[in-house]
């Protein structure tokens, strides 16, 4: 693994360690250059459904873009980067068990706002405005009515 200070190819692992859930490797390395230690995480690579645009292209699902979507939603909200990395890994393992070769962004983002929801209902309000793409304030009272009479 290349040296995140000097740019080295190589690196030693010096200590590998399971995350808490058991689904990533913690592996302290040091680079085999400068000495300086730093932290990899590796997770297992799954096969995860295409996922089809609103506009019919096809791309491949790409949980960093999922997980900047929802941190621009928690801005300012007493919300984790862990809840947001465990929600998401939620999305990954539903995808992975509906066995789909392809899904909606459509189905993908109301997954997440029913996430949002749960856990946080300004976080779902923001989330929502972007995803909806509300056309006018009249949409955006209606979802704020509908939250508030559940």
């Amino acid at each position: 693994m290349k040296c995140p200070f000097c740019s080295h190819p190589d690196s030693k692992v010096v200590d590998s360690r399971p995350d808490k859930d058991g689904s990533t490797i913690r592996r302290r390395r040091e680079c085999e250059d400068c000495g300086r230690r730093f932290t990899s995480h590796e997770r297992v690579e799954e096969i995860l459904p295409m996922v089809l645009k609103k506009d019919g292209r096809r791309e491949p699902f790409d949980r960093m873009k999922v997980i900047a979507g929802l941190k621009k939603a928690c801005e300012k909200r007493p919300i984790s980067v862990e809840t947001i990395e465990k929600m998401v890994d939620r999305l990954e393992t539903r995808m992975q068990e509906g066995n789909d070769r392809e899904i909606p962004s459509s189905t993908i983002g109301e997954w997440m706002m029913n996430e949002l929801h749960e856990v946080d209902e300004v976080a779902y309000v923001r989330f929502a405005s972007v995803y909806r793409s509300f056309k006018d304030i009249n949409e955006f009272m209606r979802e704020l009515q509908d939250l508030l009479n559940k």
